[in-house]
Parts: structure tokens; C-alpha cells; sequence
């Protein structure tokens, strides 16, 4: 089910009005309710997969449970990589067995040897990634002794697949969301209309600009032969902004449907092209994700405490399965390999917490200085990001030689809209979070605030993209 369908526009009203008129004065009632619309939200993809996510439930609240009761150091690592084997095990089959088969076949053929073997026709589940990695989280902080195991199973089970961010987050903390669900929750208007705020902000985002963006980037990509460097930046550009958009927004309407329903979600980005290096869009991009990889797999791996060699390597490890978490395919790895080629100076010359403030605070534009890193770090992520677009790694090499033939010349699209239309929609989100860059969304309460989100529904209803309900990019991983 899609947050931008009929489908939900009508699921969520029924769900909304059960929660808060017929089980407001019962937690356990709520949350079951939570649960029943975050499977029948799901289940509305496949079914079938609902098996997948109930069995990941029943698994880390059980393991969670052992963990608490056994004092054995030898016992209780062995229930941790019960739950990291279990919940990987699903996500390496599911994601990567095609790939690694194929690899496999083509790393054996390469010295001459012929091994036979049939790839598998497998469907990956919606959001797998993502439920996961939230398990999984949960298990590790009950391993360290840094979370209490829970023993109300609705509430676990209501954590695990809460509907919101179920299938492309924000990646939540066992810490963080986990006891929202022991709480009594009350309706709050002004919390709710905060909340409708960022969902329109999110759909802005979405079926304006990522779905108008994405007409140009499909047809630039798809058929990148036949143009010139200029096009190919402008579609390099568009996808830039697409998948910001298309990711951000879902984020924006992922954490305004939590507080119609009275949590609160973490922020999972903040303003990530107005960084001015690679080390702080790293800090403003997918938050949740980036997070994780930092608590449970960088600083295990000894962080930046040990000597410079063994910094590299971690920060390579991190960037490469961050990469890989994304899909089966080695573009993503190069997209990992590559940011982290960015990242690595930044890290060696003390320089990557360097900007942690908002850029130009107190003022309305930036410097000249400013706004060269703010266009450097743009450039250089742009860049990365026609590797995680590419099919192939081919096609990434093709794409950027066509680039550096400095081919200049405006070209006419095969597609409804003109290339020069969508530069001032990408222009007008620049400038309405540039000029929101302090909030946690632009549409946050100020003396316009009023003005700007009627102005906002009016683009979506002039401009949005409703003809064709496209999925959100990260649905794939």
C-alpha cells in the first residue's frame, strides 16, 4: 500500500477514527489495533511475506527473553548470533542469492571452469532491510545489557511492524520507539497538526518534485546514447534530486503519520544538500542508517581510536556494506567504495566534525565560501549518485564518458515536459528549505506557516503526479 494511493487515503481515515474513538481508553487495545493495520498494510503487497516478519517477532522476543535469564557468557553469545544468523540468513537469501550465485558461476569461469547451476525466481519483500536491521538492533542492545528485554509480546510485535515505517523507515531504537507502546497515549491536536503539516510536506516532496524528476532521469538514464554531456548532467541533477525527494518524503510522511497517532519518530534527514563537506551530508543523510552502521558495526570494529590504517579499513568496511545493504548489484558497492574515497581526508585531517552547526545561522544567504563547499559537496555527491542509478557498471562508465565528451548543447526530451521546466520546481524546494534549514521541516509553525502550506497543496494538487502511482525508490531495498 502506498502512502501516495487511493488505497491508503481510505485506509488511514478507518484506522485513524478506530484508534482514537473506539480503543483510546485501552493501551492493549491500541496496540493490537497498531498491529492489525501495520499487517494488513503490509500484507497488502504479498501476503505471503507476513510469515517472514511474525516469524523475526517471534524469534528476537524470544531470544530477547533467554538473554535476560542467562547469566552463561558462552550461552548468551550464542542466542546473539542465533538472532544475527536467523535475521541475516532471511535477507542474504531473499536479496543476494541471485547475485552471489552469478558471481560465483563468473568467478570459476573466468579460470576456465564450468559450474551449472540455476538461479532461483525470488521475490524480495518490501522493506526486509529495514525490519531487520530494527530486530536486530533490539537484540544486540538486550545483549549489552544497554536495553531491558520487553515481555509484552503485542507491544514487541507492534514495534517490529509499526505501519508508518514499517517498509523504508526511519530505522528505529528499540530505546527509542519500544516504550512509546507502554505508554497511554492521548489524542494532541497541536502534535497532530504538526503531523499533517510534514505528511503534505512529504507528498510535496514526493508527487512534485521526486516523481516530476524522475520523468527526466528514467528517459535521460534509460536512454543516455543518444545525448549530449549537457543532458546527461541534467538527468545526473534530476536524479540527485529525485532520490533525495523521493526518500525524505517518505521519511516527512513516515514520522507525520506517527504523530497522528501519538509517537514520535527519530529525524532521519536534515538538509543533507546544504552540506559543506562529505563528512556532514554523511551526518544529514539517512540518519538512522548511517547511525546503526556507526553504533553496531564502526565502532566495533575499533571507530578512529586505533592507528590510521585500521581507520581506513572501518570507514571502507561501513561505506562498502552500507553500499551493498542497498542491493544486489556492484554499482552500490562502488557507490559505497566511492563515498568513501571522499570521506577518508576529511576523516585523516580532523575534519570531519568540523561543520556540526546550521550553515549561514542567523543570516538569509550564505557567503561565497559557503556556498562553494555547499556546490562542491553537491557535485561530488551528484556524481556518486549516477553509479547508484546506473543498471551496470557498464552503463555508470558510459554514462560519465558521455559526460567528459563536453558535448554542450540543450536538447529537446522525448517526454511531455521540457528539460528547462524542471529547474525552477527544484529552485523553489532549494528555496523553501533553505529558509526552513532551522526546523525539522520547513512547514513547522511560524508567522507564514499558515500561507505556505496552503501555498504547498495547491502544487501538489497543480503539479503532483497522480497519473501513475509510483513506488517509492527505497521500496526496492
Amino acid at each position: 500500500m502506498l502512502f501516495n494511493s487511493i488505497d491508503f487515503a481510505i485506509f488511514l481515515p478507518i484506522i485513524f477514527i478506530l484508534y482514537w474513538f473506539v480503543t483510546d481508553k485501552n493501551l492493549k487495545l491500541q496496540n493490537l489495533l497498531i498491529v492489525i493495520a501495520s499487517y494488513i498494510f503490509y500484507g497488502w503487497w504479498d501476503w505471503r511475506f507476513l510469515s517472514l516478519i511474525l516469524f523475526s517477532t517471534v524469534i528476537d522476543y524470544s531470544i530477547g527473553i533467554s538473554l535476560s535469564k542467562q547469566e552463561n557468557q558462552n550461552k548468551r553469545k550464542m542466542l546473539l548470533w542465533t538472532s544475527i544468523l536467523v535475521n541475516l540468513g532471511f535477507l542474504g537469501f531473499f536479496k543476494y542469492y541471485n547475485f552471489f550465485l552469478d558471481n560465483f558461476i563468473t568467478a570459476f569461469s573466468f579460470f576456465g571452469m564450468e559450474i551449472k547451476a540455476n538461479s532461483l525466481n525470488i521475490i524480495l519483500p518490501v522493506g526486509i532491510s529495514f525490519y531487520t536491521f530494527q530486530t536486530l538492533s533490539y537484540t544486540i542492545d538486550v545483549y549489552k545489557q544497554k536495553l531491558e528485554p520487553t515481555k509484552d509480546f503485542m507491544a514487541f510485535t507492534a514495534f517490529v511492524s509499526f505501519f508508518p515505517q514499517l517498509v523504508a523507515g526511519p530505522i528505529e531504537r528499540a530505546s527509542n520507539l519500544l516504550p512509546q507502546f507502554y505508554i497511554k497515549r492521548s489524542f494532541d491536536y497541536k502534535n497532530a497538526m504538526i503531523g499533517v503539516r510534514q505528511i503534505i510536506w512529504g507528498l510535496f516532496k514526493k508527487v512534485v518534485i521526486a516523481d516530476t524528476c524522475a520523468q527526466y532521469s528514467n528517459e535521460i538514464f534509460n536512454t543516455y546514447q543518444i545525448y549530449t554531456s549537457t543532458t546527461l548532467i541534467i538527468g545526473a541533477i534530476c536524479f540527485s534530486f529525485q532520490i533525495y525527494c523521493d526518500f525524505s518524503g517518505y521519511s516527512d510522511i513516515a514520522i507525520g503519520l506517527s504523530r497522528l497517532f501519538g509517537f514520535d519518530l527519530k529525524k532521519n534527514f536534515n538538509y543533507p544538500y546544504f552540506s559543506r563537506n562529505i563528512a556532514e551530508f554523511w551526518r544529514r543523510w539517512h540518519i538512522s542508517l548511517t547511525t546503526w552502521f556507526r553504533d553496531y558495526l564502526y565502532i566495533p570494529l575499533g571507530g578512529s581510536k586505533e592507528n590510521k590504517y585500521n581507520t581506513i579499513r572501518n570507514v571502507f568496511i561501513i561505506f562498502i556494506v552500507s553500499g551493498f545493504w542497498h542491493g544486489a548489484n556492484w554499482t552500490f558497492v562502488v557507490w559505497g567504495a566511492i563515498n568513501a574515497l571522499y570521506f577518508i581526508p576529511s576523516m585523516l585531517n580532523n575534519k570531519n566534525r568540523k561543520y556540526t552547526n546550521t550553515i549561514a545561522e542567523n543570516k538569509n544567504v550564505p557567503s561565497l565560501k559557503e556556498l562553494f563547499f555547499i556546490l562542491k559537496t553537491f557535485i561530488i555527491v551528484m556524481f556518486s549518485w549516477i553509479f547508484f542509478r546506473a543498471e551496470n557498471m557498464q552503463t555508470a562508465f558510459a554514462y560519465i564518458k558521455k559526460i567528459f565528451a563536453f558535448s554542450f548543447e540543450i536538447e529537446r526530451l522525448r517526454i511531455e515536459r521540457y528539460s528547462i521546466e524542471i529547474f525552477p520546481l527544484i529552485f523553489l524546494l532549494i528555496i523553501i528549505e533553505w529558509f526552513g534549514r532551522h526546523k525539522d521541516f520547513p512547514l513547522l509553525k511560524d508567522n507564514k506557516y499558515q500561507l505556505k502550506t496552503i501555498i504547498i497543496i495547491l502544487l501538489i494538487l497543480v503539479l503532483g503526479n497522480f497519473s501513475d502511482m509510483n513506488d517509492f525508490i527505497y521500496f526496492q531495498f
